[in-house]
């Protein structure tokens, strides 16, 4: 089985056009939406949910108040600045709490719990190019690089059970935790980037993370002739870090239309559909599909 994950350095690369005309293309393939704070793909491919759970990620602390001394221990040692004095006793604000239990360790009283709490769901769904498995993390939930892992897991599960070759994620931008629990141990990943400096600048740092999980690499440019000299200077850099070229997307607003219809630009005649098409078969290859 091998596993295809793509990303970006940034935001609004267009990995998810790419993937979801990847998951068209292939024909036979489980896909996984690893961008778990801003999942889209599903916008595009429209799954069918037919298993959802709930995610439960981090930890939260409460004080019940009926048992706390108002000692103030637990404000004194917060460094996220999450507690605060209520009456004589003092409280949590959920959204300043990062779970990590100092002051359930401080309380001389005992009287904070530390419960798991939900932090999103996660979904196998149908979708018309095969199955799916996608998540929702909560609004500033925790933990998306573990909510990430469950989403690879569940998606490698799927794909022995079917006993079908490919996995293709979606996966999160930029070179954190998120994008190392996407990456680590993947057969290959297309970074998607855009000739401006950022998209430059970004390529390089996650272009350095593939490189020291020794991951194969490939770079296409998108939107590649609103700027040629960028897209030529983006590409001698991608080479010198050791990844192939894949191909290059010309700027076409056929790819908004398509999106706007609910498709991909690869079911449609639009003009970059051929790009799609071109870096795919170079991304088969090199995974040894074809």
């Amino acid at each position: 089985m091998k596993e295809l994950v793509v990303i970006s350095g940034k935001g609004g690369t267009g990995k998810t056009s790419v993937t979801a005309s990847f998951a068209v293309l292939a024909g036979n393939a489980v896909l996984a939406d690893g961008d778990v704070d801003a999942a889209d793909l599903h916008l595009i491919l429209q799954p069918e949910i037919k298993h959802r759970e709930e995610f439960r990620g981090g930890h939260e602390a409460i004080i019940r108040a009926e048992d706390c001394l108002g000692c103030g221990l637990c404000e004194a040692h917060c460094r996220f600045d999450a507690i605060r004095p209520e009456d004589a006793v003092y409280a949590v604000d959920p959204s300043g709490c990062e779970g990590c239990g100092v002051c359930v360790r401080i309380c001389p009283a005992q009287a904070i719990d530390f419960p798991v709490r939900p932090g999103g769901e996660w979904f196998v769904s149908g979708t018309r190019c095969g199955p799916m498995v996608h998540a929702r993390l909560t609004p500033g939930g925790e933990n998306s690089g573990k909510l990430v892992s469950l989403v690879r897991e569940k998606a490698r599960e799927i794909a022995e059970e079917k006993k079908m070759d490919l996995v293709i994620m979606d996966g999160p931008p930029g070179i954190g935790c998120p994008v190392i629990a996407a990456i680590t141990g993947a057969s290959m990943l297309l970074m998607v980037t855009e000739p401006t400096l950022s998209g430059a600048h970004d390529l390089e740092r996650v272009l350095h993370l593939a490189n020291h999980f020794r991951i194969p690499s490939m770079v296409c440019v998108n939107k590649w002739d609103i700027n040629p000299s960028q897209t030529e200077e983006i590409e001698k850099m991608a080479q010198s870090l050791g990844a192939e070229i894949a191909g290059r997307i010309a700027y076409d607003p056929g790819v908004t239309a398509a999106q706007v219809a609910g498709k991909t630009v690869v079911e449609t005649k639009a003009p970059a559909a051929e790009d799609m098409k071109e870096i795919w078969t170079a991304v088969s290859k090199s995974l040894g599909l074809q």
